[in-house]
This record gives C-alpha cells, sequence and structure tokens, in this order.
C-alpha cells in the first residue's frame, strides 16, 4: 500500500490506532502501548510477540505513513497528542506535561539566552516524556548536547520514543533527579518544575534548601538548587515555577540563597487561563548562576503574559522581549 501524503491528523491517527491495537493484543496500558508502537515505527518492525493476524493489521497501520514526510515538529506534536489522549485515561498525577504554547515560548527564551554560544549543552532534571527538550531542540539551529532525568519508567519509554521518531540524540538516565546525576556541569537548565513534598528525606538532607524544622522539604525548592549545582558559573535556569513559590515558612530560606548563588533575569507570569485552578498557576522563573563575567540587568524581566492565543498581544510582548534582551544582556 502506498503511503499517503502526511498531515498532523493522519500521523496522529498512526499512532492512536496502532497503539490501540498493541494495547488490547498485550492488555496494557495506552501509554505503555504507544511507547511500544514508537519503538517498532523507529526500529522498522514489529519488535512484539504478536499472533499473525495482529502483526498484518499493525502492519498496513505502519505502510500507510511515511515517517520521511513528517517534520520534528509534526512528530513532536502528534506524538504529543497520542500521550495526551493516553494521560487522560490513567490520570496519575505525576504524568502531567508542559503544555505545548509554554514549550514553544521557552525555547524562544533559550534561543535568546545562549545568541552568543554556538553551541550549548543543556540539562531537564524533570524531563518527562521529553516534550519540552525536543521543542527546545526542533526549534534551533545550533549543535546542543542534552541531557534529561526522569524516574518514572512509562514516562521514560515515551522519552526515548518520542527522541528516536525525532532523530534526537538526548542522553537520558532513568532515576531520582535529586539523588547524585553524572552529568557535567551545562549551559542551561530547563525544566517544569515538579510541586510538592519530597518523601526521601535523608537525601533532602544533603541540600541547603531541605526543611531543618522537621517535616518533608519541598521538591520545587529541591530541584531549583539541584539544577544550579548543575550548571557552569554564568549559566541559566529557565523552569515553569508554582506562582507560591514564595510563601510559605521555607520562603525566606530560598529568598536568601537565590540572593547568595544566582541573578534574576526574569519571572514572566503565564496567563491564569491556563490552568484550572488559580492555586496551580505557574510562571516562568529565569536565573543566572554567579560568576565572574556575570553581572544583574539594569531592570529585571518581568511582566504578565496574555493567553497564548492572542496573536497580537503576544506579538507586543515578544517585541517587548527582544528590546529586553537586547538593552540587558
Amino acid at each position: 500500500m502506498a503511503a499517503t501524503i502526511l498531515d498532523m491528523e493522519k500521523l496522529f491517527q498512526l499512532f492512536d490506532n496502532s497503539t490501540t491495537i498493541i494495547m488490547n493484543e498485550l492488555h496494557i496500558s495506552y501509554l505503555e502501548a504507544l511507547a511500544e508502537t514508537g519503538a517498532n515505527i523507529f526500529e522498522g518492525e514489529i519488535l512484539q510477540d504478536l499472533d499473525s493476524f495482529t502483526e498484518r493489521r499493525l502492519q498496513k497501520e505502519y505502510e500507510g505513513v511515511d515517517l520521511s514526510q513528517a517534520s520534528n515538529e509534526m512528530i513532536r506534536k502528534a506524538f504529543q497528542l497520542a500521550i495526551l489522549k493516553g494521560m487522560k485515561e490513567a490520570i496519575q498525577p505525576n504524568h502531567e506535561m508542559t503544555p505545548d504554547a509554554v514549550s514553544i515560548f521557552i525555547s524562544y527564551l533559550v534561543e535568546k539566552l545562549m545568541s552568543k554560544k554556538e553551541q550549548f549543552s543543556l540539562l531537564d532534571p524533570a524531563y518527562g516524556t521529553g516534550n519540552l527538550v525536543t521543542a527546545i531542540l526542533n526549534n534551533t539551529n545550533k549543535a546542543v548536547k542534552a541531557y534529561g532525568v526522569e524516574v518514572d519508567e512509562i514516562l521514560m519509554k515515551l522519552a526515548f520514543a518520542g527522541a528516536n521518531l525525532q532523530r534526537h540524540e538526548i542522553e537520558l538516565f532513568r532515576q531520582d533527579a535529586l539523588q547524585p546525576i553524572f552529568v557535567e556541569a551545562v549551559d542551561i537548565v530547563v525544566a517544569d518544575v515538579p510541586v510538592g513534598f519530597y518523601p526521601n528525606d535523608v537525601v533532602a538532607n544533603e541540600y541547603e534548601l531541605a526543611n531543618k524544622s522537621g517535616g518533608h522539604s519541598l521538591a520545587h525548592y529541591l530541584y531549583i538548587e539541584k539544577s544550579l549545582k548543575h550548571l557552569k558559573d554564568g549559566g541559566f535556569f529557565v523552569a515553569m515555577i508554582p506562582n507560591f513559590m514564595f510563601e510559605g515558612e521555607e520562603a525566606a530560606n530560598l529568598n536568601a540563597f537565590i540572593k547568595k548563588n544566582v541573578v534574576i533575569i526574569g519571572l514572566l507570569q503565564l496567563p491564569l487561563s491556563m490552568f484550572k485552578n488559580n492555586k496551580h498557576a505557574k510562571s516562568i522563573f529565569i536565573l543566572q548562576k554567579k560568576g565572574e563575567d556575570v553581572r544583574e540587568p539594569k531592570q529585571a524581566l518581568l511582566a504578565e503574559l496574555p493567553s497564548f492565543s492572542k496573536k497580537e498581544a503576544m506579538r507586543g510582548i515578544i517585541k517587548n522581549i527582544d528590546n529586553w534582551f537586547k538593552e540587558n544582556l
């Protein structure tokens, strides 16, 4: 069967149809089956032990689409849609994805911050399925050495599948990112920082930002400290953080830690309309690790971002941010 002209919908249907076949045949979850079909498409063969009828059905799906017609961004977005479908069915709290508009916006910020470098290294310590990192890689022409850390097995399998389908070389580690990571210092850390309490008090106590008054430490604080440990002097941190980050009893420790170790580049509040509940609202926090040639900007980049669907308002914000970078970095 000749492959048809490819568009996003056809590519999503390929992922969805083949995933559903594998899910029903092997009695596994949609997300597990999606990782399996991603491996099949990348390897060009069916890797599961299936009966001949199911193999023929799968083969028919795979032969109907020529992936070489697709851009990396089309593959990323279609694979992301399939992941989102699986996450809605799974409803696991740690299975969440950075919204697509935010991933694209952060990739724009990364380009701005890395504009003086011909190539750069990048770490995401809360990698998830890799949607944020692959969006960055798809929107740069520079050579990037990328690392990702993710503890969840299913998310890691999806991350491998997504990176392979987009032909990205990303070094992935399946582990708790707050434990020692054997990664060299990088130019930039990006993350959608996990929010909540970190259950491993023994590991947490190694951190300056651990809760010293008893009880579990805040994971979102520890991830900031961990990220800075893996940055070169002068390196940048760009992350989604909860808007309540600087509230509560521990906030004074965080403020002192930030003042000692980094320069605040900016804080961009994401539109509240993106979040079902205002208490889950987030902002993009941009820091630069202190170093010999690091200077504080004349003023930090502070803004409330409009809805990403409001094109005219977004163009105005982008223009203002472009001007800020010209004057301050």
